[in-house]
């Protein structure tokens, strides 16, 4: 009998006792540092115990041979950047696709969802924002990993690559919801990729506060705009779209094309995760377009300066051409030049070039060319 056989519900208590034919039980999984958890749920629970791979899908099958119209059970094994030996193993006892058992190694997949005989294999992208001074001086808003859900009859198998993104508060929530986690394996894809998507929501809400303070800065009166921020910022925004809109498409072929796999009451919840991302995928487009309309706004002041800038340099140009010139006169060295023996001449000249520079000068200023 299993430990704990008090805390099991009364429609599981009948399979926790031994079966008629040896079947391998609960084992302390040995230490594999990519594996997080492996358990087996049935009619809503998680039953007790640490559980190998072949040991949970072994109970899992059982449970259903049994009870062929009772409890959903199923194995929900959860691993972290697993490399290639850890994932054979996996995929040899539950039969996954070698394609995809290389995606999930390697990880860098766009957003998708594929379809291989009766295993569901989706690859979602997971951002968390970065807390920063300023986007010129942390250079970083958002973080990206991955996570990859693998689904069948009976299994869920996760995969997830990077820091971030950890799927205990979501299995924590699953397990407080026996309801929604009684809809089976699949309940627990949409609980993922509803967490995913909110957390979509979340960074793009974040990512508006600093699209609003560099807009704030742009059209501030007197302030001089920096190229730098808005091209980082809007590199971060990109990267996020290449999160948020690939998974458009995912959403929709996964209900299309598996509904002999996804139950009516799953697609239904899958449908609210979509318009979440369609929600999450417009505010990013529009950051998109607000930074392209402020790098533009940039470049056109850039180039206002620069007009500004060869307007005076024109003026103050034109003002030393005058005394250049009639100093270049004087100072040919003919005999026979007009006033060259004259005593006021001197005085005369240089109150010429000043009085003409002057004139000059009020001209440039009236029209704002100084």
């Amino acid at each position: 009998m299993f430990p704990g056989f008090d805390a099991l519900p009364e429609v599981l208590r009948p399979l926790a006792h031994e079966p008629s034919e040896p079947v391998e039980q609960p084992v302390t999984r040995p230490p594999r540092q990519s594996l997080v958890d492996c358990a087996v749920y049935a009619d809503a629970h998680r039953l007790p115990g640490e559980w190998s791979y072949a040991a949970a899908l072994a109970r899992t099958r059982e449970i259903q041979l049994l009870r062929p119209e009772g409890p959903t059970a199923f194995v929900w094994v959860g691993l972290h950047e697993p490399n290639t030996s850890d994932m054979r193993e996996v995929a040899d006892i539950f039969g996954l696709h070698p394609l995809a058992v290389e995606h999930a190694v390697s990880a860098y997949q766009r957003p998708k969802v594929e379809r291989y005989d009766d295993t569901v294999f989706l690859v979602l992208k997971t951002v968390t924002y970065v807390p920063h001074e300023s986007v010129t001086a942390d250079r970083k808003i958002v973080e990206t990993g991955e996570i990859m859900v693998f689904v069948g009859q009976d299994f869920v198998i996760t995969v997830r690559h990077g820091e971030h993104g950890g799927l205990s508060a979501v299995r924590k929530r699953l397990e407080a919801d026996p309801e929604h986690l009684r809809l089976g394996p699949y309940s627990v894809l949409h609980a993922i990729a509803d967490d995913v998507v909110d957390h979509y929501l979340e960074v793009s809400l974040l990512i508006e506060a600093d699209v609003d303070s560099i807009e704030e800065a742009a059209f501030a009166p007197g302030s001089t705009l920096d190229v730098e921020p808005i091209y980082l910022l809007k590199r971060e925004v990109v990267e996020l779209r290449r999160c948020v809109s690939p998974l458009s498409g995912a959403f929709q072929r996964l209900q299309a094309d598996n509904k002999d796999l996804i139950s009516r009451e799953v697609r239904r919840y899958l449908r609210d995760v979509a318009d979440h991302q369609a929600e999450a995928a417009d505010q990013i487009a529009s950051y998109n377009e607000m930074l392209n309309s402020l790098v533009h706004a940039a470049l056109a002041r850039v180039g206002m300066q620069q007009n500004n800038d060869m307007r005076r340099i024109s003026a103050w140009a034109g003002m030393l051409a005058v005394p250049t010139a009639i100093a270049g006169i004087y100072g040919m060295n003919f005999d026979n030049m007009p006033e060259l023996h004259w005593s006021y001449a001197y005085p005369v000249v240089l109150g010429t070039m000043a009085t003409i520079c002057l004139l000059l000068y009020r001209t440039f200023r009236r029209n704002n060319w100084l």
